[in-house]
């Protein structure tokens, strides 16, 4: 392809049909009048613009508004986005359950589910029920397969640009896992394979708790906690995608594991055995002197290890989610203990989407991606008249 150049009218033509786009997405309906009135074209152009988009299956005419239809002679001509043009896929895939959600264009959910599955699952055996549960998502949906335009996807490990996990010790078999390749067979459109806590992170600032904020720290927090970071509005990753591991912090110089930590006997926890997880905090909520131990032992590790990457980036939010989002008291330590160490203590607040972070963290990797399509134009020329 040719070098491209602010006189070029196929660039133009691309230009103007994404600022069209983006008004009619943004607001709902629009008559041609509101779009030459909110995107500054002219009204030939956005004739011609609404026409090949209608063309091309982004755009429909709609009935009149209530007001419009009451008035004598004929109502303007509105036109609409077409969501329903396509649909999106956020997946989640976890140590004990794969959760599903679909929407059309515009983000918005119109279907969603989950189904379990065992903590010693091998990788055939996990992605066979996450087609399981895309097959059941779609079905309840009224969602054709081939109406996808993209799917997001969060998983537990370190996440290579093309989908594969160069380590993943959460899932058996998942350490080298050509993910990404494995599901885009499944699919005639993009898989998007992101580390299960920055797809938190990005649901969170879209969603949740962090919509306000552009440096944020999502905290998957369990026994082998994992972070997602934003930094001025972007996920960061890290060279190697492996950014926000603070579960590995144990090993510089502290040696006991956070399992170890959390067991009330010589014998450490089992890493995805959540039920003795929640067998522990139950009875020191009972008062049990030995569980309320190894829960302040669990909260002091998890609080610093938190501190050590809000000194490293220095966020204006901490968001805290995973299974430990639902501990009694592990704000206030938390927060004391960013006080104490940090020159300036972010805020601190627990997720607002719950189970349903990572799954809506990928469907918005998945929404980006066809925004890219959609609304991205090569050049930084802006629309003409």
């Amino acid at each position: 392809m040719g070098r491209l150049t602010g006189g070029d009218p196929s660039l133009l033509r691309r230009i103007n049909s994404a600022v069209v786009l983006h008004a009619l997405r943004d607001a709902g309906s629009l008559t041609l009048t509101d779009l030459t009135r909110v995107t500054g074209l002219s009204r030939p152009t956005v004739e011609g613009v609404v026409e090949g988009l209608a063309e091309a299956g982004l755009v429909a005419e709609c009935a009149p508004e209530e007001g419009e239809a009451r008035k004598q002679g004929r109502p303007a001509r509105r036109f609409r986005f077409r969501a329903e043009a396509g649909h999106l896929l956020g997946i989640e895939i976890g140590s004990h359950r794969v959760a599903a959600l679909v929407s059309g264009l515009d983000g918005r959910i119109v279907g969603a589910g989950a189904r379990e599955v065992t903590e010693t699952a091998d990788a055939d055996e996990r992605l066979e029920r996450v087609r399981l549960v895309v097959a059941d998502v779609l079905e309840s949906a009224g969602v054709a397969h081939s109406s996808l335009r993209a799917v997001g996807v969060g998983s537990p490990g370190i996440v290579e640009a093309d989908g594969t996990v160069r380590l993943g010790t959460a899932l058996p078999q998942w350490t080298g896992l050509a993910l990404g390749e494995r599901l885009r067979r499944s699919f005639s459109c993009p898989v998007l394979v992101e580390n299960d806590a920055n797809a938190a992170a990005v649901a969170e600032q879209w969603k949740g708790a962090a919509s306000d904020s552009d440096d944020v720290v999502f905290v998957l927090a369990g026994l082998s906690p994992g972070a997602g970071a934003l930094i001025g509005g972007r996920l960061h990753r890290g060279f190697g995608g492996a950014a926000g591991e603070i579960g590995a912090l144990h090993l510089l110089g502290r040696g006991v594991t956070p399992e170890t930590l959390l067991s009330t006997t010589d014998e450490p926890l089992h890493p995805l055995d959540e039920q003795a997880v929640a067998d522990v905090f139950a009875r020191a909520k009972e008062g049990d002197a030995g569980a309320m131990r190894a829960v302040e032992r669990f909260i002091e590790r998890l609080t610093h290890d938190v501190a050590a990457l809000v000194l490293a980036l220095d966020p204006e939010l901490v968001v805290i989610g995973g299974w430990a989002a639902g501990l009694d008291g592990v704000l206030d330590p938390l927060r004391h203990e960013l006080s104490r160490c940090c020159l300036r203590p972010p805020r601190v607040t627990l997720s607002l989407l719950g189970e349903a972070a990572v799954a809506t963290g990928a469907l918005r990797l998945a929404l980006d991606q066809v925004e890219e399509r959609l609304f991205a134009v090569e050049g930084s020329v802006t629309a003409r008249r």
